[in-house]
């Protein structure tokens, strides 16, 4: 069922300019049953960026949330937890030292990093959020998935509200 679990994840990045290493982080949320996932980059990886990011999926994902996933990274502690549950979801950790009770949103980051990262060179923060949107978009609306016999996330969502 869309939204009943949504998996929560921060992949880090490390990009080699000119000017030397700079490090984003892109905060990923990927829906259980069809895939659907949101993503934003952040120049800081702090508990006010994964509330934004959560207030972002909430306002992304066509389809009520009733538990986020996450590990227990110090982002989403406290102020995340109360935000979430204060939303009208649950909050739910996963097992210390288990990335593989998260494996989707973990398989999405190899994908990510296979299929985006390696194929684009970082300009600056504008440059790259535009990338990222437009990689979003096609992961969901174009890019076709092995589980839903190569159907898109917005295709199995579809197949789910029938």
């Amino acid at each position: 069922m869309p939204g009943h679990h949504v998996q929560v994840d921060v992949k880090f990045l490390n990009f080699d300019t000119e000017k030397g290493v700079v490090r984003r982080f892109q905060y990923t949320a990927i829906d259980d049953a069809t895939r659907i996932r949101a993503l934003k980059i952040y120049n800081r990886h702090l508990q006010k960026n994964a509330i934004d990011f959560i207030n972002y999926v909430v306002e992304k994902f066509p389809f009520r949330i009733n538990t986020i996933r996450t590990d227990r990274g110090h982002e989403f502690q406290a102020k995340f937890h109360w935000h979430v549950e204060d939303l009208g979801m649950r909050h739910q950790y996963i097992k210390a030292r288990t990335p593989q009770l998260n494996g989707k949103v973990e398989r999405s980051h190899l994908t990510d990093k296979r299929e985006f990262y390696q194929l684009i060179s970082y300009k600056d923060d504008v440059d790259l959020e535009a990338k990222l949107w437009h990689w979003e978009n096609f992961y969901n609306f174009d890019r076709p998935h092995m589980a839903f016999q190569g159907k898109t996330p917005y295709e199995a969502l579809k197949e789910c509200m029938k």
